[in-house]
């Protein structure tokens, strides 16, 4: 399981980030913590989720999503891989 941190959530950030989304923080009516934009790589999170809520949003993203594994490091993907295959507990 992943620890409720800021370096946590900067993780997924970089992972994203090198993955080729952005990543924003805005406020907005989204039930989710978090949603993608229309197949625009874009991803919002909603900046008023604490901070479990963010985590949890990015990573259900991340679980969705079709990344390249070619523009991953060793260690970026070894990440990936663990977040795919973690279940989350609530």
């Amino acid at each position: 399981m992943l620890p409720i941190t800021n370096h946590s959530l900067e993780k997924l950030e970089s992972l994203l980030k090198t993955s080729g989304y952005k990543v924003r923080y805005e406020k907005g009516n989204f039930k989710t913590g978090a949603c993608l934009l229309q197949n625009s790589r874009m991803i919002v999170v909603n900046k008023f989720s604490n901070l479990e809520s963010k985590i949890q949003a990015v990573i259900e993203l991340i679980r969705q999503l079709e990344m390249d594994y070619k523009q991953l490091d060793d260690k970026q993907l070894a990440f990936l891989q663990q977040i795919k295959q973690t279940e989350l507990q609530l």
